[in-house]
């Protein structure tokens, strides 16, 4: 009772004080701390623009601000954007800032996968999934899946949204296609998410809905989220929801291989090559690693892990990159050119998937996808946590066992990085007056996170941008249905809130 009584008197303070705080003017120029509460009416009063209320704050405090909790929460966090402590956390200092004991718990169904994990066991994973990744049946494998899935699925869907004149959202139709090519990336298996009759996405909801859950989880103090968490309520209900609807899923495409392996050890040397079979067939020098190695938590975290990297980031990315692109009729007249200075001259006018090697030629396209992912990275937000006490380039002392919020999206908005017109579509910022890209450091354009943890997957990811932009751009005209509003979903991947409603139409390209 006294527990009860507790939590009702917090959140009758917590309610009184939103009001007073929901009246205050949305410009003031420095953030209200309240009595007991601290910051916090603030943030949760923004849930719903939480990145832009991020970088108005960021920006009012040059660069780097300190956060003040409630008294009860043990949540200060420092926050920062100044490239000179991005690169020192993540890059110089890197030992001192991990993941930590309180973001593990945040991120508790990713298990003890790779993005999980710090020290010696994410040191160990991360060497797999390079060797994996940089094998180069990997690079044709992912070639020849997303030539395939576009050939086979995508075009065929966007020719039935466009001769049927139907309404469509483009962030489920980019979600289905990058879902399907990380499956039969990783588990040799295509749900077949993408096709015209639009099964039900229950695979797709329920990663919204941990995605969601996750980003509440920094918001609120621990004690709240785990309450709602033991009587299953809110967020917390559709959380465990969907981790079981994962988990169901997950757990039956690992038995479903282990039975295939069984019957056959040649399928190394088959078309069913994919990353789970690697997996599941390598041999490990350390005897005493094998059997964790080959149980099936081991294997539903590695491969969770980087399913989520490999389907929802993606997807964001090219949500993003098509609404700027149909935005900005100029930047798709120079697509467009590009596309057609690539092709032979006797193939003008017709349409084919371009390969890996062919795809490097695309400067433009490329710093297109750079500038969408400047302005919309799809990892929005990295958070940290020190081990000792530090101070940072710019003066701000950070005591030990700190959490410390680098929001990437913030970034792509400062005038200091990127100029006076950094809230401009400009692909052309990053190539050279002699047509080359521009080398931009990590720790300022951070999409793919910087340092020691730089994303491996980065150049998989920019394959599957590239040939899925082309062929949409050859084919179809892709226009945004009057007045639908746009803005970042409150996620700790950065869709689209409400997704991307669209109207198809064939291009006549030549």
């Amino acid at each position: 009772m006294v527990i009860v009584g507790y939590i009702g008197i917090t959140l009758t303070i917590l309610c009184f004080l939103f009001i007073c705080h929901t009246k205050t003017k949305r410009n003031s120029q420095v953030i209200t701390t309240w009595p007991i509460v601290g910051m916090f009416p603030g943030f949760v009063c923004n849930t719903r623009r939480l990145h832009d209320y991020v970088t108005q704050i960021l920006k009012q405090s040059g660069g780097t601000f300190e956060f003040k909790s409630p008294w009860f929460s043990k949540m200060d966090f420092i926050a920062t954007c100044d490239p000179k402590n991005v690169d020192h956390i993540l890059n110089r200092s890197f030992s001192n800032y991990i993941r930590g004991p309180e973001i593990k718990e945040i991120f508790e169904i990713l298990g003890d996968g790779i993005f999980n994990l710090d020290f010696d066991l994410w040191k160990l994973q991360k060497k797999m999934v390079q060797s994996m990744i940089n094998n180069t049946k990997f690079e044709l494998l992912v070639e020849k899946t997303v030539t395939q899935k576009v050939i086979e699925n995508l075009v065929p869907v966007l020719d039935h949204l466009s001769e049927h004149g139907l309404e469509a959202d483009m962030q489920d139709l980019f979600q289905r296609f990058t879902f399907d090519n990380i499956c039969m990336l990783i588990l040799g298996f295509d749900p077949r998410y993408l096709s015209v009759e639009f099964p039900e996405f229950v695979l797709g909801n329920a990663i919204d809905d941990m995605e969601e859950a996750q980003l509440y989880r920094h918001i609120w103090p621990a004690w709240f989220w785990k309450l709602q968490k033991w009587l299953q309520i809110g967020k917390e209900k559709r959380l465990k929801r969907a981790w079981d609807t994962m988990d169901s899923f997950l757990y039956q495409c690992i038995y479903t291989k282990k039975e295939n392996l069984s019957r056959s050890k040649t399928l190394l040397e088959e078309k069913e090559w994919d990353l789970l079979t690697v997996l599941m067939t390598e041999e490990e020098e350390e005897v005493q690693n094998v059997a964790r190695r080959k149980s099936d938590k081991f294997l539903r975290d590695f491969v969770l892990n980087l399913l989520l990297a490999g389907s929802d980031s993606t997807s964001a990315a090219l949500t993003w990159f098509f609404w700027l692109v149909a935005t900005n009729p100029s930047e798709e007249t120079q697509l467009l050119e590009e596309i057609k200075s690539n092709l032979p001259e006797k193939e003008v006018g017709k349409w084919r998937c371009f390969s890996s090697q062919e795809l490097n030629k695309f400067v433009y396209l490329h710093a297109a996808l750079c500038e969408t992912l400047r302005m919309y990275p799809s990892l929005p937000i990295n958070h940290r946590t020190t081990v000792e006490a530090d101070i940072l380039p710019s003066g701000h002392r950070v005591p030990p066992r700190t959490s410390v919020m680098i929001p990437y999206y913030t970034m792509g908005r400062m005038e200091e990085i990127w100029g006076e017109d950094c809230l401009e579509f400009k692909p052309g910022r990053w190539i050279t007056d002699q047509g080359r890209l521009i080398n931009v450091p990590s720790y300022k354009f951070t999409a793919f996170n910087s340092g020691p943890k730089s994303c491996p997957g980065k150049n998989v990811a920019f394959i599957q941008m590239k040939i899925a932009a082309i062929i949409v751009l050859q084919n179809y005209r892709v226009q945004v249905v009057e007045g639908h509003s746009v803005s970042p979903s409150s996620s700790v991947l950065l869709h689209m809130h409400g997704g991307m409603k669209v109207r198809i139409t064939k291009r006549c390209f030549g």
